[in-house]
């Protein structure tokens, strides 16, 4: 394979968590007695500009299809994190009635929920048709494709250029990162902005989120690997800031290189600073991940093999991608852990991906009382934990497995 920023070829193994299915391919009963596609989950390093990335098995529309089960509005947390960002971006940009805001990646219009109310004049991109159709059922107008530098050059041709342009989570879902990034050239106004979040690399390592890698993810992201793509692609960085979203993640600000009249942040250097210190243009630093992610797995086998020797019932929370990598890579099956609930009715009275665990009501928690709660979506433990405090009547106690296992 070829690195997918700048065609060398990577050679620097970072992690093999094995074969898995699509981490948000969720199947009926029917799929069920049908064959299941794995594919290899590999990710690798490229040494020439330092951008992490899987090894190339699976096209993006296999995976953001009119089945994609990711739903971004079941979680308060992020919601919340979406209206503040309209507000701090709206007042920082002087973004009003007058102006235009694109979202790329809107999902079930989650954030451009809060970008309406204000009055603002603002559209998504979204290819996936059930997050689409929620998205315009809230009133949201959605471009139904994937984004790159044609569909931008077709909008601006017909004056659909933005003031702002967001991106959260988007730019380690795309294939081809440098048409990507090309294309919010072609669509910002000459002075316009582009905002974009995304795991920061540097936390995925440190604090061993090696769940947060699944084939959809087909990159994972520095500010040292994103700032050269940009450059390479007519961007310039002009900020950056550190959020806690997704377990540690960068939000960039970005404009148009040849237009862009913002001066560089100091931020921006000394997070680059940062990421050097930390070695991440060095081999050593991707070098004993893997042994970190066996070894989790190994204590999750452990607790929940021992929990049932005890006659303990096991049920997790949260039916996301980040979980079914966990759970694919340790091998557990129904046996060991009875089922998942989900927040989302597009997931539940389905089965998860590999594992085949089904899909239930949250309201099954307080039906059937397991003993312990395994929080998938550790970044939003503590949300979950309030959510569903009363259960502690019934003695379950809750179960993190990342950054190490939990037991509270």
């Amino acid at each position: 394979m070829k690195c997918r920023h700048c065609g060398a070829e990577p050679r620097l193994p970072f992690l093999d968590l094995g074969s898995a299915p699509p981490s948000n391919a969720f199947l009926t009963d029917e799929q069920l007695r049908a064959p299941e596609t794995y594919y290899p989950l590999r990710l690798v390093v490229c040494e020439d500009c330092w951008l992490v990335q899987t090894e190339d098995y699976v096209g993006r529309e296999s995976m953001f299809n009119d089945q994609y089960g990711y739903f971004s509005s079941y979680s308060t947390s992020w919601l919340a994190h979406a209206r503040n960002y309209v507000d701090s971006t709206c007042r920082r940009f002087g973004v009003g009635s007058d102006s235009c805001l694109v979202e790329v990646g809107a999902n079930d219009g989650y954030l451009l929920q809060y970008v309406a109310k204000a009055g603002i004049p603002c559209y998504g991109i979204e290819p996936t048709d059930g997050t689409a159709h929620e998205a315009r059922r809230k009133g949201i107008e959605i471009i139904g494709s994937f984004f790159g530098t044609a569909l931008a050059e077709e909008l601006a041709a017909v004056h659909r250029q933005a003031d702002v342009m967001v991106a959260n989570n988007v730019l380690a879902h795309v294939p081809d990162i440098n048409d990507f990034v090309a294309g919010f050239v072609s669509l910002l106004k000459l002075h316009g902005v582009a905002t974009f979040e995304f795991p920061h690399l540097l936390n995925m390592v440190r604090h061993n989120q090696f769940d947060t890698a699944y084939h959809e993810h087909f990159s994972y992201l520095s500010l040292t690997s994103v700032e050269r793509i940009f450059r390479c692609n007519g961007l310039a960085v002009f900020d950056v800031e550190e959020i806690p979203t997704q377990g540690g993640s960068l939000r960039v600000y970005a404009q148009r290189a040849d237009r862009g009249r913002r001066p560089r942040e100091a931020s921006v250097d000394e997070l680059l600073r940062r990421e050097d210190d930390a070695g991440m243009r060095c081999q050593d630093f991707y070098t004993g991940f893997q042994v970190r992610a066996e070894n989790l797995k190994n204590d999750l086998l452990t607790f929940l093999r021992d929990a049932k020797s005890d006659g303990k019932r096991v049920a997790a929370y949260g039916a996301a991608a980040k979980g079914n990598t966990l759970l694919n890579f340790a091998g557990v099956r129904s046996d060991l852990l009875s089922y998942v609930v989900d927040k989302n009715p597009a997931k539940q009275r389905k089965f998860m991906p590999g594992s085949h665990i089904p899909i239930l009501s949250p309201a099954a928690l307080r039906e059937r009382r397991p003993d312990y709660l395994l929080i998938l979506p550790w970044n939003i433990a503590d949300e979950v934990k309030e959510e569903y405090a009363d259960l502690a009547e019934y003695r379950v106690r809750f179960v993190t497995a990342v950054p190490q296992l939990e037991v509270t």
